[in-house]
């Protein structure tokens, strides 16, 4: 297997963007989060029977959606795991990438943890020399 430059730029490209938009997601800045997806941008959230139960189109309602479902928690925090890319030509990919998310809220005066293991199956757009996120496939698979 030959790699060129080009590739392994990209590779590390497509690795930050994953990478970036957990780092938002702990930070709660949202509005940064969605510019790391495509104007029409889709987030799918797909049940372990692999059928969608909630979708998201276009940064304003990824945007809307994000920021509601963090606003209750006190903390964020979410560890990039493994991820793959298929490159289908110079300006197209699709990949797999894995999180390990943990959420805390207080009620009641006692702090609840949420873990979750994610499995993410993207395909990402290179628009004006930069790489995004044009739908997001989030695999819940397991949470305690």
């Amino acid at each position: 297997m030959t790699i060129n430059i080009q590739e392994i730029s990209d590779r590390i490209e497509l690795k930050q963007l994953v990478d970036q938009l957990s780092n938002y997601a702990d930070t709660k800045e949202n509005e940064k989060q969605v510019q790391l997806f495509t104007e029409a941008g889709k987030v799918n959230i797909i049940n372990n029977e692999g059928k969608v139960t909630f979708q998201l189109s276009g940064r304003d309602e990824i945007l809307n959606a994000f920021a509601k479902s963090m606003a209750g928690f006190k903390s964020v925090f979410h560890m990039s795991g493994q991820q793959t890319v298929e490159f289908i030509d110079d300006h197209h990919a699709r990949g797999v990438a894995y999180n390990y998310v943990v959420l805390t809220k207080e009620e009641a005066d006692e702090l609840i943890t949420t873990q979750e293991g994610v499995r993410y199956d993207d395909y990402y757009v290179k628009e004006s020399d930069k790489w995004l996120i044009d739908t997001r496939n989030s695999h819940f698979i397991w949470r305690k």
